[in-house]
């Protein structure tokens, strides 16, 4: 438990380094009371629709879990899948490449009695799904805007060619371990094998049996929803929405700063191809990647003395203030997870005591 803990602590240690190192350079040869004075003429309703937008990134993906969950028979309420959903967005945002937050969140449905297999799909879809949208994204963007896309990317093109070549290869991988039965038997024999070689693990036919029959869940998990193709039109369509919000988050911030001559659509589109290019970064959230190159896409959109500003604004609401209430929610969870257990081993104990001699 202290190896968790301590590897928890550095990516947290790592990401603050990360925030504290993009924050200066943002701020720097900057007038911070200049770029104070910018934030607070903002227009408040065009502010509160970005908090909003942001918002309902998270709760979006929180409705997802809750769909496919009920789909395949788990009982979980909105309010639980909204915890997951910010779990998942905490860890994936300080840990490098997004690679944290679905194992926490595995734990955590786990922990509250969730299935396995069901729950391993479910992360698996959504997965899949984040990553396709946003490759379809990247490929009609390619298609049918690269005129604009090279005048406003420039140098960064090639970090989108690569950006949007990762987030391909993700989607094959991921659909090869979704309906090639024997990808996920060997990789979960090989982590199994691997484990009992250095002495992690103990030979177990009692373990083997479980890996025999999470397979059997998962894959009779992924037939299920592959029978309803309804429920998969259905995520695929609330994933567009979700992935649109933090794009128009930005078009919010924009209009707050009573700006005009762009119209949504560009700014939809630049903020998309951003997303494009740096989610699959090495870094936590992909800060300073994404804010330099924010720099360069909207140098033309906003005026320069707001770019700054923008950029600050739009970073704080689609990327810190989710980590904040995130972060809220991550410490609630762990309470009453903890507290859930004390009251089991008090209530174990409890009826041991009432048990009569014989």
């Amino acid at each position: 438990m202290a190896v968790k803990v301590n590897k928890k602590l550095i990516y947290l240690l790592f990401f603050l380094f990360v925030m504290g190192l993009t924050i200066y350079t943002m701020l720097q040869g900057n007038d911070i009371g200049e770029i104070l004075i910018a934030i607070s003429s903002m227009n408040v309703g065009y502010l509160f629709l970005a908090i909003l937008a942001a918002l309902i990134f998270v709760v979006l993906e929180a409705v997802i879990i809750w769909y496919l969950m009920h789909g395949l028979g788990e009982t979980n309420s909105m309010l639980r899948c909204i915890a997951y959903s910010f779990i998942g967005y905490f860890y994936s945002s300080i840990t490098p490449s997004a690679l944290g937050g679905q194992p926490m969140q595995l734990y955590y449905m786990r922990k509250d009695g969730n299935s396995l297999s069901n729950s391993s799909v479910i992360l698996m879809i959504l997965a899949l799904f984040s990553k396709l949208v946003l490759a379809l994204i990247g490929v009609v963007l390619l298609v049918f805007w690269y005129a604009p896309l090279t005048y406003y990317l420039k140098s960064f093109m090639a970090l989108y060619y690569l950006g949007l070549a990762l987030n391909i290869i993700s989607v094959v991988v991921l659909l090869a371990a979704m309906f090639v039965p024997g990808i996920v038997r060997q990789i979960t024999q090989s982590v199994d094998g691997f484990l009992i070689r250095i002495h992690i693990l103990k030979l177990s036919k009692e373990r083997q049996l479980k890996i025999e029959s999470f397979i059997e869940g998962y894959h009779g998990a992924v037939n299920f929803l592959m029978l309803n193709k309804t429920k998969i039109l259905v995520v695929f369509i609330l994933t567009f929405l979700q992935r649109n919000c933090l794009y128009i988050l930005t078009y919010f911030v924009y209009k707050g700063f009573s700006l005009s001559g762009t119209s949504m659509v560009t700014v939809v589109l630049l903020q998309a191809a951003i997303y494009v290019a740096v989610e699959m970064m090495p870094l936590p959230g992909a800060q300073g990647i994404t804010e330099l190159m924010y720099y360069t896409v909207f140098q033309g959109v906003f005026t320069s003395a707001l770019l700054t500003p923008s950029l600050l604004v739009t970073r704080g609401l689609d990327f810190y203030f989710l980590v904040i209430i995130s972060l809220i929610v991550v410490v609630a969870k762990s309470f009453l997870l903890k507290k859930d257990v004390k009251s089991i081993k008090i209530e174990k104990k409890t009826n041991n005591l009432e048990e009569p001699i014989i």
